[in-house]
């Protein structure tokens, strides 16, 4: 599993996610995750494009951190999961708790309307 963060314009992380999210792949980046999620009112946005499966550690992961960082004022949005993904995500109710976008500029003007 690999992991990629990169600031946007008005302060919204992206964090790219590559591979399965897995038990193991989730071992892998998690401290970095919850690292790039850190601090007070964090906009971030995931971009899923890339993962090719999740398990449910993986949804774990995801619930658990837009929770915290929904506690610290902030929102996080997931962005272009694919066909497999977004059927995991749906059946586990995932969009009512993580909002799911397609394209990166409608993630991100949410997200600069949340400020």
């Amino acid at each position: 599993m690999e992991i990629h963060y990169s600031d946007l314009e008005d302060a919204i992380g992206l964090i790219r996610l590559i591979g399965s999210l897995d038990i193991e792949g989730v071992g892998q980046i998690e401290i970095r995750f919850a690292g790039y999620c850190a601090g007070e009112r964090p906009r971030i946005i995931v971009d899923l494009s890339e993962v090719d499966f999740m398990s449910s550690i993986g949804i774990r992961l995801l619930t658990l951190t837009a929770k915290s960082v929904a506690t610290r004022g902030g929102k996080m949005v997931l962005l272009n999961p694919n066909p497999d993904v977004q059927s995991v995500l749906e059946i586990t109710g995932i969009p009512a708790i993580i909002p799911i976008y397609s394209h990166i500029e409608s993630a991100e003007t949410v997200l600069k309307s949340s400020k």
